[in-house]
């Protein structure tokens, strides 16, 4: 494993281990909530629901988050009163199954390229540190006094 990738790897576990108890650490607000939770008589996000089903749910909350509820109790109880449709967790069949697996496999894969393939360029770009850049084609004489020309006139 080269350095660069031991790096990166301590640096997204730290971060990962950083934010998992600061996320838990603040009580549940009611959009923090609000936005992770269907209407289930719109079947839209509560955060944009407008119907007394979504305003009796808001109040719901409301009251589990007067309790002192953490917002995975919050959801229980969302799950019992209202359905397990109450909750916006895609179901583990069909579509839904190809919907979570399908960016997650497309990340890991550009991930496993890049680890791949970045040791080779980085070989190539120092495989001869000597030679000089690529150069373009030589300018013709009238090109060349064109441009300088054009130089001395932006200088001014």
């Amino acid at each position: 494993m080269s350095r660069l990738t031991a790096r990166l790897l301590a640096v997204l576990v730290t971060a990962a281990l950083a934010v998992a108890p600061a996320a838990s650490a603040a009580p549940p607000t009611l959009p923090d909530v609000e936005d992770e939770v269907m209407c289930p008589t719109c079947n839209t996000a509560l955060n944009v629901a407008n119907s007394p089903q979504a305003d009796e749910e808001r109040a719901f909350i409301r009251s589990l988050i007067a309790q002192g509820k953490s917002k995975a109790e919050i959801k229980e109880a969302l799950a019992r009163e209202y359905g397990r449709d109450a909750l916006a967790i895609p179901k583990a069949e069909g579509f839904d199954v190809a919907a979570t697996i399908v960016p997650i496999g497309v990340g890991v894969g550009a991930l496993a390229l890049l680890a791949i393939l970045l040791p080779r360029w980085r070989r190539r770009s120092r495989s001869d540190p000597t030679a000089p850049a690529a150069a373009g084609p030589a300018l013709s004489a009238a090109d060349s006094a064109r441009l300088d020309e054009e130089l001395r006139r932006f200088d001014r």
